[in-house]
Formats: structure tokens, sequence, C-alpha cells
């Protein structure tokens, strides 16, 4: 059985959020039960020089945008048994940058029908094409509208994965036509509309064969109007068509025992202690190991929960705890954390921006890890925070739900914390549950913390449910 992963962004090549690193670790994951998996990307300017030399050229094709045709050149390169294709344009890519341009809407639309043109030109003809994200929702509706009839297609199946409801790729109802080659019909009857635009990821929710999400609780959720994003009676309609699957992580490659990343590398609770210190030391804080340390990795974004982190803030420092946070997006936070570091330099550390060095470091050397989100579709944040012994504070949402135990006295099972209601305070109430617990039960602290360090989240649960799913919609395949 052969998958095609389309998507926009792929660890190592390019990443802006968790999509990379999924769509970098699961064709690994699948490739060893089976599943014959290729990836198909975008070939951005930012991609690593280093990458760019291996590629070696396939073919060139014509892609139809809308009335125009535009040169698309196919390239390749093969890293541990999985084949990487990048489409070439640059006039759409040879860009800093991989998304928010003004054309967005013209760039994916290029990169969907891209995509279903080189088909014929990749070493294997996909069975199944998996569609990750709005950027590439347009090609299950291509697929289906243009290509129905050619002999090469035909049996062609569609995955279609929502990896964040929120960002939609929501365009002017022009690109119907203009972009997309689409007839009305294609807008109407639960197609393409959104509420008088067009929306690229309801394109995939529509029209591919199946629809997956990153976590089971997730799959619920935005079923429901406050987390639907305005879609929830379409999926509402999918039924037992949507599917949730957790997310894992790459275990090989966030290993504590083995990352080049850290200091110190441990599998056990004493060697986690030597890291804290060095980090403190790094970062100009006091060097005390008694001190609890809470971290943050995350952008700097509404839904992360940030609101309720600035509001009890004073009565968190005043626990006398040390607060590390590594992060950038909205300049309203990243101002506020900076007048917090500047305000508590004894106890907070803000380094505005991403290093993927310092992130690893933190991971390693924190006590406890506040994920205190409005919504989380999975999360990975709090999966490696695990795998490095670091204790998640999560509220009950999506995959933070799914992946997350909380603690419990009386039974001794779990590893983490968590709290129900988006509140600033029911979150106050749990830190200073896990600071009480990790000040006075030390040895129920380090029991912890073992406990984390020997959990799977790797992905090969996660890729035996998706091999299941594509292995149904073959036999629907074969059946008919």
């Amino acid at each position: 059985m052969n998958v095609l992963f389309a998507a926009s962004e792929c660890v190592p090549f390019v990443k802006t959020g968790g999509l990379g690193d999924v769509i970098g670790s699961l064709p690994r994951a699948l490739d060893e039960q089976g599943v014959k998996v290729s990836v198909i990307l975008p070939k951005y300017e930012d991609l690593p020089f280093e990458y760019k030399q291996q590629m070696s050229f396939l073919a060139s094709v014509k892609v139809p945008v809308g009335w125009r045709l535009q040169y698309c050149g196919i390239e390749m390169m093969e890293i541990d048994g999985i084949d990487y294709y990048f489409l070439d344009n640059e006039y759409y890519f040879k860009r800093h940058g991989s998304y928010g341009f003004f054309d967005d809407g013209e760039r994916f639309a290029f990169y969907s029908r891209a995509v279903l043109e080189a088909l014929p030109h990749l070493r294997d003809k996909p069975d199944i094409i998996h569609c990750h994200d709005w950027q590439a929702g347009p090609i299950c509706v291509l697929l289906k509208a243009h290509y129905k009839n050619h002999p090469f297609y035909q049996h062609i199946k569609t995955v279609f994965t929502i990896h964040n409801l929120r960002y939609q790729g929501v365009y002017p109802k022009s690109v119907l036509a203009d972009l997309l080659d689409l007839s009305e019909l294609y807008y109407q009857l639960n197609g393409l509309e959104f509420y008088g635009n067009v929306s690229y990821l309801k394109a995939g929710l529509a029209y591919s064969d199946l629809v997956t999400t990153v976590s089971p609780t997730y799959a619920d959720e935005i079923k429901d109007p406050y987390y639907g994003e305005k879609l929830d009676g379409v999926l509402r309609e999918k039924g037992e068509t949507l599917k949730g699957i957790l997310n894992g992580i790459d275990d090989t490659l966030y290993d504590p025992a083995t990352d080049p990343f850290i200091p110190v590398q441990y599998s056990q609770f004493e060697g986690k202690a030597e890291n804290k210190l060095i980090l403190q030391e790094s970062l100009g804080l006091p060097v005390d190991r008694e001190i609890p340390l809470l971290s943050m990795v995350t952008r700097l974004v509404e839904q992360k929960g940030l609101d309720l982190v600035l509001h009890v803030f004073h009565e968190m420092m005043r626990m006398g705890v040390q607060f590390v946070l590594l992060g950038t997006g909205d300049e309203k936070y990243e101002q506020a954390f900076r007048d917090l570091a500047a305000q508590y330099p004894e106890n907070v550390s803000f380094q505005n921006g991403f290093n993927e060095a310092l992130a690893r470091q933190i991971y390693a050397s924190s006590d406890l890890f506040l994920m205190p989100s409005q919504f989380e579709p999975c999360g990975i944040g709090q999966l490696l925070a695990l795998r490095y012994g670091t204790l998640p504070l999560v509220r009950e949402t999506g995959g933070l739900r799914d992946s997350v135990v909380p603690y419990n006295e009386f039974t001794n099972e779990g590893y983490g914390f968590s709290f129900t209601h988006y509140n600033a305070h029911d979150m106050l109430y749990t830190v200073e549950r896990a600071v009480w617990l990790y000040r006075f039960q030390p040895n129920k602290w380090k029991m912890l913390v073992n406990r984390a360090l020997y959990l799977d989240f790797s992905w090969r649960a996660s890729a035996t449910h998706y091999k299941e799913l594509y292995e149904e919609l073959v036999k629907e395949l074969v059946i008919i």
C-alpha cells in the first residue's frame, strides 16, 4: 500500500509548528509497519541549502491555476527510505517564509493542483493521498472535480487531517473559478462555501473519503459550537467518518539519554537535576536545586492560555518559584513577559524567540511544564515534557486531556496535574498543589518523574491506527 503525504511543512526541511513534526515523524513509523509513505512539499526558498544540493530533477509539468498555466518542477530526494518530493515554482515559493502572504490563496491552489499533476511522475502511484491542514484541502475537491474520469486517478482515495481547526484558509468566492476552476456546484450544498467565502479546509472536510484529527477528545470537541470554529455542523454530519488519533513524538530524536543538546544525558531522576543547575546558571537565575522551576515553551498567542498565566502571575511568584518562558508571537504577550522579567530578575527569564537547543534544555531542566490552553488539538509540548521527566500541568482539553493523567494521591495513579475550567484561579490552585508536592513530598515527586520517563508516546501506536484506516479505505476499493 502506497500513501502520499501532502503537506506544507515537514521536519527537517521546514517547520513553523507541530505540523512539521508530524509530517517528519509519522511516515517513518508507518514505514516500520509496512506502509510505503512518500511526502510532497512546496520547494520554499528557505529550505536548507544542504538539502537543495541533494535533490534530483524528475520532470516538469504545466499546472492549471484558473485560466493560467504555471510551470512546476518536480524534484526529489530520499532520506532513510522515505521519498520526499518538492514542487518548484519561484513565482510562488522563492520568498522568505512559508505563509502569511497576500496571495496564499493562489499559492496553495497552485500547490494542490500541482500535487495531482505530479502524480504520474512519482516513483510510486499512491493508493491514498493523505492531505494535511487547509493548505492541502483543495486536493480533495480537485481530484473529484477534474480527474475522476482519468483512468490513472480513478481509484485514488483521500484522507484529510485537521491539525488545528482555527486556521482554515478562507478566501473570497472569486477563487472558486479564478484559481480552482470550479463551478458553483462545488460551492453550494455543503461544499466550499463559508459565510460567503471559500474555505480550503472545508474543501478537505467535504470531499475527502475520511477525516481525522489529532486526538480523540478534539474530534468530539470540534462538533460543539464552542470549539467548532463555525464548522461544527459540518463536522457533526461527518459522524463516524471523523476519527481522532493522538499524535506521537519521535522518541529517538527526543531522548534524554542521548540528546546532544542537553549538558547531562540521563534516564533517571538524578541526572535530570544536574541540567536544572546548569540552566539556572546560564539564564542568570539563582542556582538552587530546591527552587521549583516552572516553564513554558510555546507560541505567544491567545490559544495557549497566556491570559490565565498573566492574571495570576504575581501570586505564582509569591510561591517562591522560578519561571522560564521560551517563545515568540503576539507583541502584547512579548511585552508583558519582558516587563515581568524586568520586575522579577531573580525569578523570571523570558527568552524571546525560538532556539531548539534551548528548548531541549528547558524540557530537560524544568520541574513543571505549564500548558493551560484554551484549546489544544493535540499538543506536543506536554509529550516532550514527559519524555524528559518534566511533569505537565494542563487544562483538560483536546490532546492534553488524552495524554496527561492527573496524579491522584489516593490511588497513586497518574503523572501530571490538570484543571477543568478555563479559569486563572483554578490554574493557580493546581500550581499550588504541584509546588506543595514538590517541596513536601520529594519521594513522591521523584516517583512521578521516573514514571514519566518510562511512558511511551512514540508514533508506533498512532501509526497502527492510521494503518488500519488506510486498509479500510483500500478494502472498500477492492470490494467496489
